[in-house]
């Protein structure tokens, strides 16, 4: 049984996230989108777990879906809370974010009370804050329940990750000490992909996993996982993670990693954007206010990497990089995707073809050929990496250009179609 998995998101209880990321919502989006599991997000906020309690029922193997999801495939939601974590460690302050999974409702509650019992705040925010180490954070929860699965999360990301230039650390050992054995994954976030992480041998052993991140429901499955599963079940997902196990992870969706907004070096504020020689070039500081760069994904890894971009170790999961169907129809119309003509464009699409991951997986080029030949032609671009990406720095999300200028002049008469 194939199956697609968003493990990383945010519910309406975390700050800058939308009102709409609760149950139903969720429940709703992930069959637009395609998504089999979904993660829950959020589970040590007590109003949302109050929510989840009342709105989630168990299907007895760990997941759970949405009591009111009467079809035949319901989305299953499987318990998770990112954590960001703030702490002294050596010679700097660290900011890591952790998603953290949980096996059962007990394991979550039990969790939830000794952090309130130790003071620590999990009513402000749906990703709390915690002035705790993540070794001592791991330790904690695999006390719980050994079968939690901590998970360092968007790990290369500037500001609030293991590896982020920063505020992490230069190896796994370094920032979780003898837990280290205890990490079976790691998130290679929006602004990385697989092949990027792969010029780091301290990676071989560790499964990396891709999700959405997801503040809001159009955004879910920017990233995700396809696995093989024979069912519903926690703890094959955490035997498969954990024993990166080839048969059962079939590849990664990613977002082309140029398009997030930590790729390269720059400052958003003084409109610079430089690639890591272009950094270096200006010894890592900006040529307008003269303070130093925000070193991007890119340049991180390269200081980090021993090895060359292009090498894959034997045992790496596979991945496909895709555009999210609303961007790919914007850019077909050539406006924003927020519009509403990409609103009923989308719409239209995903009541013919059943899910947004089957028109950018599976739906044969010539199918969609008969809908619209724009359409196809983009989405073929997308699936053979035909595009070109201007890279995002400082916060500001890359652009992604399937077509130029003159190609779409070519595919005018087709535009309206899309309606």
């Amino acid at each position: 049984m194939k199956i697609i998995a968003d493990l990383h998101l945010h519910s309406k209880y975390s700050r800058a996230t939308s009102k709409e990321m609760d149950v139903p919502n969720l429940c709703h989006w992930a069959k637009i989108k395609g998504i089999d599991i979904i993660a829950t997000g959020d589970f040590c906020h007590p109003q949302y777990l109050k929510e989840l309690k009342q709105e989630l029922v168990s299907n007895g193997k760990g997941l759970f879906t949405h009591k009111k999801d009467k079809s035949k495939n319901p989305t299953h939601f499987i318990l998770s809370n990112e954590v960001s974590c703030i702490y002294k460690k050596g010679d700097k302050t660290r900011r890591l974010h952790i998603c953290l999974f949980a096996p059962s409702l007990e394991a979550v509650e039990k969790l939830s009370n000794t952090l309130d019992k130790k003071g620590f705040n999990i009513k402000s925010d749906g990703r709390p804050i915690f002035g705790l180490d993540v070794r001592d954070l791991t330790e904690m929860v695999l006390d719980i329940d050994e079968k939690f699965m901590v998970v360092p999360a968007h790990i290369w990301t500037p500001w609030f990750a293991l590896f982020g230039s920063k505020s992490g650390f230069d190896t796994i050992e370094e920032c979780f000490e003898d837990m280290t054995p205890n990490i079976y994954a790691a998130e290679t976030g929006l602004s990385s992909d697989p092949e990027m992480n792969w010029r780091l041998s301290a990676l071989d052993n560790i499964t990396l996993i891709s999700n959405g991140d997801s503040h809001s429901p159009a955004k879910l499955g920017r990233e995700a996982n396809v696995f093989e599963l024979q069912d519903y079940s926690y703890d094959e997902i955490y035997n498969l993670i954990k024993e990166k196990d080839r048969r059962k992870f079939l590849y990664t969706i990613e977002f082309y990693p140029q398009e997030g907004k930590y790729h390269w070096d720059g400052h958003a504020k003084c409109k610079i954007s430089f690639s890591p020689q272009d950094t270096k070039k200006n010894k890592g500081i900006c040529p307008v206010c003269k303070k130093p760069l925000v070193l991007g994904v890119d340049y991180r890894v390269d200081e980090l990497a021993d090895r060359p971009l292009g090498f894959k170790p034997e045992n790496a999961i596979p991945y496909k990089s895709l555009v999210p169907l609303q961007e790919i129809i914007a850019e077909c119309f050539q406006v924003r995707s927020a519009t509403k003509k990409v609103k009923n464009s989308y719409d239209n699409l995903i009541k013919k073809f059943g899910s947004e991951f089957k028109i950018l997986l599976d739906i044969s080029v010539e199918d969609l050929k008969k809908e619209n030949e724009l359409l196809a032609e983009a989405v073929q671009r997308v699936r053979e990496g035909k595009v070109h990406v201007e890279p995002g720095y400082d916060g500001v999300f890359g652009i992604v250009q399937i077509f130029n200028k003159k190609e779409i002049k070519k595919f005018i008469p087709q535009q309206e179609k899309l309606l």
